[in-house]
């Protein structure tokens, strides 16, 4: 069923966002962001690169997140039918710790052969001005630009890759969202988010989708979960559902998994990094 009104979907189609979207309720947000913290202390306080990629392979709370209908039914009306889920992720922030996330693009290293991919960012605490939110620069996705590797201390990008051209900051806009409220964004808009200086943590999950037809042009098998319609070409190797949140056959799935990604992302890089 069709969610978006035409004047929405125009709009993500020139602008290259769309926000904001309500797709859960404040006691699931709650809950959410509850299972994060814990993940979080399971961590020791903070996820680990390995940890926070694909954590939907072995956290079912997870899966059940990235099929949702509420955010499902407007990913489809930007992308089509046939959806795979090719990541996840979170992004969070906690008060003052300095850590950003610089301009950039994230086609630049993801290797995939089109630009038809979809971020659903999910908050699940406030993301405001003051947290850190995300900024995008409209109507950028429509060109690709250079980047560069910095590994920034406290860049939280895998590479701390950023754009190589001048950003127009003036022309930026600021995602403000609620917990329990969702954007889209395009794969080639530019965006970032400053330091939280807030009194509480920002935290967003981010999703990622593809149409099925997509392929990973890396030498390396690629991997995704079909999460709406059907796969009719088969370009990534299907994956496997957890059955339980940190069930162990999930978990040695998801280390197989995110070995594999982690080698396809940093290819060229010009210094050894993890996911």
């Amino acid at each position: 069923m069709k969610v978006l009104s035409d004047a929405q979907v125009r709009s993500y189609n020139e602008d290259g966002y769309l926000a904001p979207l309500r797709v859960f309720d404040a006691a699931e947000t709650r809950e959410m962001r509850a299972l994060f913290e814990a993940l979080s202390a399971r961590e020791g306080g903070n996820l680990s690169r390995s940890a926070n990629t694909r954590p939907h392979l072995y956290l079912k709370w997870i899966d059940d997140v990235i099929r949702d209908p509420r955010v499902l039914d407007p990913v489809e009306d930007v992308l089509g039918p046939d959806i795979l889920c090719w990541a996840s992720g979170f992004f969070a922030k906690r008060p003052g710790d300095g850590s950003f996330i610089s301009w950039h693009q994230d086609a630049t290293y993801w290797g995939l052969s089109s630009n038809d991919v979809v971020t659903a960012w999910i908050a699940l605490s406030p993301s405001d001005i003051e947290s850190g939110c995300l900024r995008v620069v409209p109507g950028s996705h429509k060109t690709q630009v250079p980047h560069r590797d910095t590994f920034g201390e406290k860049n939280l990008l895998s590479r701390g890759q950023e754009i190589a051209v001048e950003v127009r900051e003036d022309e930026a806009v600021d995602i403000i969202l609620q917990p329990g409220e969702m954007s889209l964004h395009h794969v080639l808009i530019f965006h970032g988010s400053n330091p939280n200086v807030a009194n509480d943590s920002r935290i967003g999950l981010a999703i990622r989708y593809i149409p099925s037809h997509l392929k990973q042009l890396a030498p390396i098998k690629d991997s995704a979960m079909l999460v709406r319609g059907v796969d009719r070409y088969g370009h990534f190797e299907p994956e496997q559902r957890p059955s339980a949140d940190f069930a162990p056959d999930a978990l040695s799935y998801h280390a197989a998994i995110q070995k594999r990604l982690n080698e396809i992302t940093n290819l060229g890089a010009n210094k050894p990094g993890a996911m």
